[in-house]
């Protein structure tokens, strides 16, 4: 009787552990950043699982670092502001980067600069009709 509950117990964890490395324990995240096409964000996964998103380079309106207090603490992150196809000034949606990593903030300006080189050669490039 009590081996078979914990038989049981254990198999549970086990089946818990599985699904905790596949669906949620990010290993790595990783940005690309192509200006005339889009941001591409990349997330793996302990199991080896990857997960991408793009997002054409039309709808980025700008890359930010946000600030969040959680705890008497300050995160800072990277955000990308979509922009609302309904109103140019107007931003849609905000992305945020990096949750899983939570890398410094001297990282994450050596990676906001980049982008934003990036993002201003897309604005000064003549446009192809």
């Amino acid at each position: 009787q009590n081996s078979m509950v914990l038989s049981s117990a254990i198999f549970i964890t086990l089946i818990g552990l599985i699904i905790y490395l596949h669906f949620v324990k990010i290993d790595q995240e990783s940005l690309l950043v192509i200006g005339s096409l889009g941001i591409q964000v990349t997330s793996s996964y302990a199991s080896g699982k990857e997960s991408t998103t793009f997002i054409e380079m039309g709808q980025v309106k700008d890359v930010v670092i946000n600030e969040a207090i959680h705890m008497q603490k300050v995160i800072y992150y990277l955000c990308i502001l979509l922009q609302d196809p309904g109103d140019p000034q107007g931003v849609s949606e905000v992305v945020p980067l990096f949750q899983s990593s939570k890398p410094r903030l001297d990282c994450l300006i050596e990676v906001y600069k980049s982008c934003q080189e990036i993002l201003e050669q897309r604005k000064t490039a003549p446009q192809s009709s």
